[in-house]
């Protein structure tokens, strides 16, 4: 009999019986054979209760791997989690149990027979160093059942059957969210589809910036402030709140979702590292959208490498004069304000003697876009991610006040920014979530309204089938970084859940994009149509905030650590 109570399906019927205690009883396992492969890469890369960064690399292979499992093994329980809840409320209807079913039939698949950490690398048990004996623990009656049963052709034909009378909603399934979050939901998916969607792809094929009224507007909601304290004029939201608040945005525009991003990167840098000056100054202009900050970190030739900074800022009188270069700074021009990092210490090379400053600067306009002396800039031409626009940036005896030293000590910069960037990730997979189900929604009105040998797109099995695996990779990433927001919200160390969502969500978008784009066919390559843009936005997220790479590096040495 079914676990819950429900009728017994009828005969032909497409569901598992006894969801979600099936997939319940399939989380032991997996959560057994990432104790074991834990077990293994400890033995292998662990020296005298290290981490050893040569035996890391040695077999990085195999310890990205256990990121991928690790990462695979969190997000079934979080979706697990959201069958349960939705299963309390009584939620849970026949949409979400395909949902949990296929999602967990493909993933424990994939988990026996090979994760794909990019388009051409599977990373599979044996890469670790699990013997037969290890692979065993996963040959149990539910694992069975899931992987043989679970992520059918049928099952995929009737979820995509569901979806299209579904069509028109801003996700295919209950989120689990309270009310108060599903409110914020709806207030920004109308505004999303008002203001953002009808626009977005002439701003992206005319490489336009996102028009002022429209970030005034934003302002207005509280966008900028969503997360900052009220007492320093925001609205003191969770980040679970940001995390709606940036999907809902980016599945309107990825460039839209992201401006919020450097007012939330400036603002957790001022209020962990801040001085009370420092709060009171700066955090009432970002929360009101007075200032507009951008984050100006990375440099030439250092990619990811942020502890090889070059930009040294030297002090002078009671200010400080920057000199160097920086590059892929997004929203440069027109910002008020550059959190910037650079090396206060010339005898270090490392990130020992980087200081953190809140740089004022003069908004550029077209004829000028950057007016400060010191200050010059030229834009990098990119394939997508376009509305805010990227920037080389050239500093040269660039005076910054010493007061907007951050936190008025030297050599606390990297730090200060090590804080941000569990809420950047969450954020950043948020924007990745977005991206996705835009991708899926204009993926399966395509596939609704071309005709092929008499028939709409969506009647064909394998069409139908990449419609339901970007739905069911769409809600397991989005549990998990829901996860992610609420362990932040807790005040609960998250970087590694933060790192998990930023991960998955990355490649999930970059699958949807792709398959919606190929199921437009020969339209999909031709730029009047919306995918061709959606494509070129989902393939940064597996780049910044961490490339995939070094996110699988960061989340294996926690694993190990």
């Amino acid at each position: 009999m079914p676990h819950d109570g429900q009728d017994v399906p009828r005969a032909g019927a497409v569901l598992l019986p006894d969801l979600p205690a099936l997939t319940e009883a399939a989380l032991g396992p997996v959560r057994d054979i990432l104790a074991r492969a834990v077990k293994r890469l400890h033995t292998a890369i662990v020296v005298d209760g290290r981490v050893s960064a040569t035996a890391l690399e040695r077999e990085q292979h195999g310890a990205h791997v256990l990121s991928w499992l690790a990462t695979y093994v969190e997000a079934l329980g979080q979706l697990q989690g959201w069958a349960e809840r939705l299963l309390d409320t009584g939620s849970l209807g026949e949409l979400e149990r395909l949902l949990l079913q296929i999602g967990f039939g493909e993933y424990l698949a994939q988990i026996r027979g090979g994760i794909p950490m990019s388009q051409n690398e599977i990373g599979r048990l044996a890469d670790i160093g699990l013997s037969d004996d290890d692979l065993r623990v996963l040959n149990t009656p539910a694992v069975d059942t899931l992987c043989t049963c679970g992520n059918t052709q049928a099952a995929r034909a009737r979820l995509v059957a569901l979806m299209q009378d579904n069509h028109g909603h801003t996700t295919f399934g209950a989120t689990g969210l309270d009310d108060e979050l599903e409110m914020i939901r709806d207030q920004f998916r109308r505004f999303s589809d008002a203001r953002v969607s009808p626009h977005a792809h002439e701003w992206h094929l005319e490489d336009r910036l996102i028009p002022m009224d429209v970030i005034e507007e934003l302002a207005g909601m509280g966008v900028f402030g969503l997360t900052i304290p009220e007492e320093f004029g925001g609205l003191g939201l969770s980040k679970a709140s940001m995390v709606v608040v940036s999907e809902e945005l980016s599945r309107g525009y990825i460039g839209v979702g992201s401006l919020g991003t450097r007012s939330e990167i400036a603002a957790e840098l001022i209020l962990c590292g801040g001085t009370e000056a420092q709060k009171k100054q700066w955090l009432p202009r970002l929360a009101s959208g007075e200032t507009l900050p951008t984050a100006v970190f990375t440099e030439p030739n250092t990619g990811s490498d942020l502890g090889a900074l070059r930009t040294r800022a030297v002090k002078t009188g009671d200010d400080y004069q920057v000199t160097g270069n920086k590059t892929w700074i997004t929203h440069a021009a027109r910002t008020h304000m550059m959190t910037l990092l650079a090396r206060t210490d010339s005898e270090t090379s490392d990130y020992r003697g980087l200081s953190m400053f809140l740089a004022e600067k003069t908004p550029g306009t077209d004829n000028a876009p950057f007016p400060d002396t010191g200050l010059t800039g030229g834009e990098i031409k990119v394939l997508g991610y376009r509305g805010m626009k990227e920037y080389e940036l050239g500093f040269d005896g660039f005076v910054v006040k010493g007061e907007n030293l951050l936190g008025g000590i030297e050599g606390q910069g990297f730090r200060q920014l090590m804080q941000t960037f569990e809420s950047a990730r969450i954020q950043t997979a948020a924007r990745a979530i977005g991206v996705a189900q835009n991708a899926l929604e204009i993926g399966l009105q395509y596939a609704q309204d071309r005709k092929q040998f008499g028939k709409p797109l969506v009647a064909f099995p394998r069409v139908a089938g990449k419609l339901a695996m970007m739905a069911a990779e769409i809600m397991i990433a989005r549990q998990l970084t829901y996860h992610a927001a609420r362990e932040k919200d807790q005040g609960r160390r998250c970087d590694l859940e933060a790192g998990m969502a930023k991960l998955l969500g990355a490649r999930v978008a970059w699958t949807a994009a792709d398959n919606a784009l190929q199921i437009h066919g020969g339209n999909g390559f031709a730029l009047e149509y919306q995918i061709s843009r959606i494509l070129c936005d989902a393939r940064i997220l597996n780049i910044f905030e961490g490339a995939a790479e070094i996110q699988a590096q960061v989340i294996a040495r926690r694993l190990l650590g």
